[in-house]
């Protein structure tokens, strides 16, 4: 896609492969990747760009599959310059390019608890977008308000009621880049906050594979959910026991597979494609519903177009 840029600061760089930017390590080139210098570097950007052309913004790539065709448009990964972390009161200000884990960290540091970003992959900036939540705690409780910066390149503040948080999901208007939150913490003992992410850590690893090459939860619990997104933990059904209850647990497809430690993580066993996850996770879902009569919904995000040629799915 030939695409005339306007000038920057900061990085742009043509047919950049994404497969290095994302966990499952898949994905063909984006057109451009634009790594914007700050603030003024992102929104000059977008408000001389062509309007006609797409924008994605990714962060770490911690719940994404990239198709093997790549990314029509512009790719926008925010980093230095949108890391900072701050705490102030009861007030914890972060980057949307600092990672989750970093900011429960430095929360604790100055006694404030954000302990449940601890152990959610990937960065603020996602965490905001997919109302990210663990232990029965979600971005929607903490959050003061996001910045955003609009496809026109305006900046925009952006409060949960604009956001219309539900369960793994806020609204934004369609192209915004999401710069950095607010959010408001209790307080706490600094020593007792790291021993409870500690005690998180160890939770996880002992249940999921965090060794391996996933994008975290593949599907959506089945379950029902209040109007501000919270699980309704009184709903039992899971999506990992529909999918070992269809006799998929450790089922694979070329380099793909359902993970024999926790099935509803889709892993790369190393060489996958994005075409054989996409696949493994399409016929998970029509067996699934099959078994149970339960339609499993994607959490992870899948973006981008197919390779020219691609194998058939799995039946």
């Amino acid at each position: 896609m030939s695409i005339d840029l306007p000038a920057a600061r900061g990085s742009l760089i043509p047919d950049r492969p994404l497969d290095g930017l994302t966990w499952l390590r898949v994905g063909g080139p984006a057109d451009w990747l634009f790594q914007p210098a700050d603030d003024a570097d992102l929104e000059g950007f977008l408000a001389a760009l062509d309007p006609a052309v797409p924008v994605f913004p990714i962060g770490v790539g911690s719940n994404l599959i990239v198709r093997d065709g790549g990314i029509r448009g512009v790719v926008i990964r925010l980093g230095r310059g949108f890391n900072g972390i701050e705490a102030e009161g009861d007030i914890v200000t972060a980057g949307a390019a600092a990672l989750d884990s970093q900011v429960a960290r430095r929360a604790a540091d100055a006694g404030l608890d954000l302990t449940f970003l601890r152990t959610i992959p990937g960065s603020i900036g996602g965490a905001v977008r997919m109302n990210a939540g663990c232990y029965g705690s979600y971005v929607a409780d903490h959050l003061i308000d996001a910045e955003a910066v609009t496809r026109d390149g305006r900046r925009l503040t952006l409060t949960p009621t604009d956001l219309r948080f539900a369960y793994r999901h806020a609204e934004l208007p369609e192209g915004a880049v999401i710069t950095r939150a607010r959010f408001r913490a209790e307080p706490g003992d600094p020593d007792a906050l790291h021993a409870k992410m500690a005690d998180q850590l160890a939770r996880r690893d002992a249940s999921q594979p965090t060794k391996e090459r996933s994008a975290g939860s593949t599907f959506r619990n089945p379950a029902g959910f209040s109007s501000t997104g919270r699980e309704d933990d009184t709903h039992e059904l899971k999506a990992w026991s529909l999918i070992d209850a269809a006799g998929l647990r450790g089922h694979s497809w070329g380099g793909a597979q359902m993970s024999e430690k926790h099935p509803n993580f889709l892993i790369n066993t190393g060489g996958a494609t994005a075409a054989e996850l996409e696949a493994l996770g399409e016929l998970v879902r029509r067996r699934v519903l099959e078994e149970s009569g339960h339609e499993l919904q994607w959490e992870v995000i899948r973006i981008g177009d197919p390779a020219p040629e691609e194998a058939a799915a799995p039946a």
